[in-house]
């Protein structure tokens, strides 16, 4: 039984060591919640929210996240004692979308059960893996010779795959010169819904570079679309943006919009979910990876953990904390080694929070009983 006592939001700003470029726009600074969740028996489980500021990825934000969890979502989960975490998303389900921050909750509830049951989280989940591949994310660069640079410097650490970022403007050509240096190395393309099916002979352009997939060509809420160009083109098409949630994996399967989903926690509302999309994939072949959303170190072991069921075969998005911060949130931070990385067994999460850097990077805390 959890039975929740009460529930603080930290409100963090982090800033990335560089800039992350998109389709959508660049930015450094990076504000979101750290939620601390503490139960009667004393225990405390921790998730992230991962919204951003501005509403680019998807409608919600920062703010829009504090006002739900507030407002409607803790209240809800301070009601009555849960059984399982699934219970959960269930609870939560007279909110209509939210996902993000409902994810925020989730993950911390979920975080305590497997506190409570003195095992680490990956294996509360079902996962069985000790140690995940990874690859990273490459955003739009100011001159191609960068991109082929870092591009250099990754696979040199080891990075099992490179997702390149691209946009009209910044595409074929582009991977044409990372594909000349890099013949058998794994890309993919992730356009972040830039493109639409006017594009289409410009995109099976990309058919010729081996790419192992295309992220999100299309609309962010598309699903037909995607399926005409599918049909048109031999390299796989990837869904982020489009798939909220098992219904919507569904439809993309069926449709034939899609052979690959990319599972992101936030986007579909929690671990819960995440799982039942993971597991209607593995039934019916469509392989899957865990995208990433500049977490920090709370909300990339929660990645981590999840990774590590069966169907998770392709690498993630959940780089090193290094990577991206000059000091992350939890110790020991995540560490990639040769593009692995190595699930801790601690119950939870695995990772202890540091707090004295989330009271350093923390501007703002609510506490909600």
């Amino acid at each position: 039984m959890i039975s929740i006592k009460k529930v603080i939001l930290h409100q963090v700003r982090m800033t990335l060591k560089a800039p992350f470029t998109t389709s959508f726009g660049t930015f450094q600074d990076k504000d979101f919640f750290v939620v601390e969740m503490i139960d009667n028996a004393g225990r405390t489980g921790f998730g992230e929210s991962v919204a951003f500021s501005s509403p680019w990825y998807s409608e919600e934000t920062v703010r829009t996240n504090e006002h739900m969890m507030k407002d409607f979502l803790i209240p809800l989960l301070l009601e009555k004692p849960l059984e399982h975490p699934d219970e959960v998303f269930q609870r939560f389900s007279g909110i209509r979308r939210n996902n993000m921050a409902k994810a925020a909750l989730e993950g911390a509830v979920w975080d305590l059960y497997a506190k409570r049951l003195s095992v680490p989280l990956a294996q509360a989940l079902g996962g069985k893996k000790k140690e995940i591949d990874v690859g990273i994310s490459i955003g739009i660069q100011s001159s191609v010779q960068e991109l082929v640079r870092l591009v250099e410097n990754f696979a040199e650490q080891g990075y099992k795959r490179m997702k390149i970022k691209i946009k009209p403007g910044w595409d074929v050509d582009v991977l044409k010169e990372v594909r000349k240096v890099f013949p058998t190395l794994p890309l993919m393309a992730d356009a972040n819904s830039a493109y639409t099916l006017k594009d289409l002979e410009h995109l099976k352009q990309l058919d010729d570079l081996d790419l192992k997939m295309i992220e999100q060509p299309l609309a962010h809420d598309d699903i037909v679309d995607h399926a005409t160009l599918q049909r048109a083109l031999s390299t796989p098409i990837c869904l982020d943006e489009s798939i909220h949630s098992l219904e919507d994996t569904r439809r993309a399967v069926e449709l034939g919009s899609c052979k690959i989903i990319n599972i992101k926690i936030g986007r579909v509302g929690g671990l819960s979910e995440a799982k039942r999309i993971h597991d209607f994939c593995m039934d019916r072949n469509i392989p899957v990876w865990c995208g990433g959303m500049l977490e920090a170190g709370i909300g990339r072991a929660h990645n981590v953990a999840l990774t590590t069921l069966d169907n998770f075969v392709l690498p993630g998005d959940t780089a090193g904390s290094s990577h991206y911060w000059d000091e992350d949130l939890i110790e020991p931070e995540v560490v990639v080694k040769n593009g692995v990385i190595h699930v801790p067994d601690l119950p939870g999460i695995g990772y202890e929070v540091n707090r004295k850097a989330l009271e350093k990077l923390c501007i703002k805390k609510s506490v909600i009983a």
